[in-house]
């Protein structure tokens, strides 16, 4: 079986942070995603998904650092339905995306260009390492 997400959009607040009761730290956020398509009248239609998103520990602290509403961020991760009682009895569901991996693009200004990686991968630019601009062919 594979359980397995992949979205490429925008956060739709700031992140909000948490601790579970034994103390470890988490993070969650919205992230919107959007398709454009054409209806039967041959109008251009747009549709906009939202995804909450989790991150855990190292993850979830290094996302404090870089997230804000507006950034543009890739996560990559598996997809989570909890389910709660809440005050009047009634069981509720939400579907999560628990993130292994997170991208932000757009640079810190959301215009640098910069990529950084999250996850598995040390935080660092996008790339496989450090390249001397006299090694360029331009």
């Amino acid at each position: 079986m594979l359980n397995k997400c992949m979205i490429i959009g925008n956060l739709g607040v700031d992140p909000e942070m948490r601790y579970t009761e034994n103390g470890t730290y988490m993070k969650t956020f919205l992230v919107s995603t959007s398709r454009q398509y054409y209806g039967t009248d041959g109008e251009r239609r747009e549709e906009t998904e939202w995804f909450s998103v989790v991150t855990w520990a190292r993850l979830a602290e290094t996302c404090s650092q870089y997230l804000s509403k507006g950034r543009q961020v890739f996560v990559e991760g598996r997809m989570r339905t909890r389910s709660w009682e809440d005050q009047e009895g009634r069981t509720r569901y939400r579907t999560e995306l628990i993130a292994e991996n997170v991208k932000f693009l757009g640079g810190r200004d959301a215009g640098a260009g910069a990529q950084e990686r999250l996850g598995g991968v040390p935080v660092g630019r996008d790339g496989d390492g450090d390249v001397d601009p006299d090694d360029l062919p331009f």
